[in-house]
């Protein structure tokens, strides 16, 4: 741990140089030089062309180390714990793979210099873990190199950057203490031939990723209110369901579904690493003219989708995958990384379901969301009050006030505007509400597609960036639009959002990440391939399953919606269903909360698309022995 003396040397200084000259820098990113490094992409670092990682992660340190001494490159990982689960490294001089292995920690085989030790998630290195290079090792003690931990340049003379002490067992096993008391080491990972007491690291039982159906026993108390009606926002829900209840369909009220703690484990896995391709894949699109121009965004937007995303560290609450997940894989269908909707459901309703019910198998998979908001929030940096606005709309109404629920117990002030009706400006041509404070902070409800189409049906793209650049029009009311992209106003979530919530994204991320396990064939264009696999045709722009075909090869259309965006852009994505189990098909969706897994649950439907009128269940996490054992 750091001593009194210690003192944070300045973001990219060098700290010390590893074996092999590879030097360590310092990640204090409290005093980075914004004009040195102004934007995200000023952050990439490459080496002879091949990208390493963001300056100066834990991740780019390994990857840089092993590149510069041994010619060798690991795959992109989302977590620095995900190391621990590579198979290989590629040797870049002739493209071979050469095998890697992992050893957990208290395994016979000691580590060696060169070797990667890897870090759970957990305490100190909460939610990404930690990697360092071991540089050598003793019967008591290892040394390590490692960026992003102790921001100190290393005494004179010396190539790492701590020492972790070690300790033998009576049987051979070795043992690496961590200094820092709240984290764990997971263990090493050695590029060897030799898998003696090795990991094995094999694909789990695929009967541990298929979704169970049960139904609950009627409830002790049938018509009993199991929700508050003193809660505003449970109160808000009831006044749409009609009552405590979480079913449409009556049919639906008393089924609920089980996963098991391996699936569970796999959601929160492809949750965390797909947030990070997708950010890696809008990064993408903003370096390209071209690839941009295939969102379909008005020509005024583009410098601002562009500063929104430069400005985006903490920016980004929350968001929601759509999986199909079973026995044959787990796939996403898209990242609703724009104005996601269902979390009261997730994170207190499907929970509360199960109180009623009497069902306490297993634990409820909505229960870290509501906290993970929480923390969200008390580290998103408002200043100030934040307005949460949204459409008068029932479902928009429960969905705020959850959100406000959360907001107001990180410390933040809060206030919910309906509509638009009622702000003002004031004499430094700020917009303000109905009380004249000040609209500085955003959360909404709509779509960033909502305000674009306001551009697109009020004026042409000149007209709308003078309007956008007027510091007031005391002749006309503020629109949506002359909230959400003035320039001091900072929005959750984000413009840039856009470019994930998008599905132009998905032909884009199949090309960088082709045949990626969480991935699903996607193009711009029908295919043969498409063709002979059966696909989906979606509109780029679309919500709530709207303007939907799906193209069996052998079948022909299975399935079709209409809606409003029938006159978008298509794409096309292989056809890969959703599990059917009791006339009912099953969508999971996740939570990302600051980029990581805080929550699932299932949405369900006869027909095999999913809509915004599709029942949402409960789901319930149970061990594997379990889920298997009642097969």
């Amino acid at each position: 741990m750091p001593d009194s003396a210690y003192h944070s040397a300045k973001f990219g200084t060098i700290l010390g140089y590893a074996p092999g000259g590879v030097p360590a820098y310092s990640s204090d990113y409290d005093t980075v030089d914004k004009a040195e490094l102004p934007n995200r992409a000023s952050f990439r670092n490459s080496v002879d062309g091949i990208f390493m990682g963001y300056k100066w992660q834990c991740v780019e340190f390994a990857r840089r180390w092993f590149y510069v001494n041994k010619g060798w490159i690991f795959g992109d990982v989302a977590m620095a714990y995900d190391i621990f689960q590579l198979k290989t490294v590629r040797n870049i001089a002739d493209g071979t793979e050469l095998p890697l292995r992992s050893f957990r920690n208290g395994a016979k085989r000691r580590p060696e210099p060169g070797a990667l030790l890897i870090w759970n998630e957990g305490g100190e290195f909460v939610v990404t873990g930690h990697v360092a290079v071991i540089t050598e090792v003793f019967p008591d003690r290892v040394r390590i190199a490692e960026q992003n931990v102790e921001n100190r340049v290393w005494p004179e003379g010396r190539d790492y950057s701590r020492e972790l002490k070690a300790e033998i067992g009576d049987d051979g096993s070795y043992w690496i203490e961590c200094t820092f008391g709240d984290a764990t080491v997971l263990g090493w990972v050695i590029q060897t031939e030799d898998d003696a007491d090795a990991e094995t690291i094999v694909d789990a039982d695929p009967r541990l990723f298929n979704i169970q159906s049960f139904e609950a026993p009627p409830a002790v108390k049938p018509g009993e209110t199991w929700l508050d009606p003193g809660v505003p926002a449970e109160a808000a829900y009831m006044a749409k369901m009609g009552g405590s209840r979480m079913a449409n369909n009556p049919a639906n009220e008393r089924r609920y579904f089980r996963i098991g703690e391996t699936a569970e484990r796999e959601l929160r896995r492809a949750t965390n690493e797909l947030h990070a391709m997708f950010l890696h894949a809008t990064h993408a699109v903003l370096e390209d003219d071209a690839l941009l121009a295939r969102f379909g965004f008005p020509e005024v937007l583009l410098p601002r989708i562009r500063q929104s995303w430069e400005g985006r560290r903490s920016r980004m609450i929350t968001g929601r995958f759509d999986f199909s997940l079973s026995e044959r894989g787990l796939k996403v269908y898209e990242y609703n990384a724009d104005s996601a909707s269902c979390h009261i459901e997730c994170g207190r309703i499907q929970c509360s379901w199960a109180q009623h019910y009497g069902i306490h198998e297993g634990h409820c998979s909505g229960g870290e969301l509501l906290p993970d908001l929480i923390e969200a929030w008390r580290t998103a940096g408002v200043v100030g009050t934040l307005h949460i606005m949204q459409d008068a709309d029932a479902e928009e109404t429960y969905h705020a006030q959850y959100m406000k629920e959360a907001i107001d117990k990180a410390g933040v002030a809060c206030k919910v505007i309906t509509g638009v009706e009622g702000l003002g400006w004031d004499g430094e041509g700020r917009v303000v509400d109905a009380d004249g404070v000040p609209i500085n902070w955003v959360w909404k409800t709509w779509s960033w597609e909502t305000v674009i189409d306001q551009i697109r049906c009020e004026c042409d793209a000149d007209e709308e960036d003078r309007r956008l650049h007027r510091t007031r029009d005391p002749n006309r009311p503020p629109r949506l639009a002359d909230v959400m992209l003035r320039k001091d106003v900072k929005v959750f979530e984000p413009l840039w959002t856009l470019i994930p919530s998008n599905k132009a994204i998905l032909p884009i991320m199949w090309a960088m990440y082709p045949n990626h396990p969480y991935l699903l064939d996607a193009q711009f264009d029908l295919t043969p391939e498409l063709e002979q696999k059966g696909y989906a045709e979606k509109p780029i722009v679309g919500r709530c399953g709207s303007n939907i075909r799906i193209v069996d090869p052998d079948k022909g259309v299975i399935g079709a919606t209409s809606g409003k965006f029938g006159d978008r852009n298509q794409m096309f994505q292989e056809l890969f269903p959703l599990p059917r189990i009791d006339g009912l098909n099953i969508q999971i969706g996740t939570f990302s909360v600051g980029g990581r897994y805080a929550g699932a649950i299932p949405r369900v439907d006869p027909s095999p698309i999913i809509t915004v009128d599709s029942d949402l269940l409960p789901l319930r996490v149970v061990s594997d022995a379990k889920l298997l054992g009642d097969n």
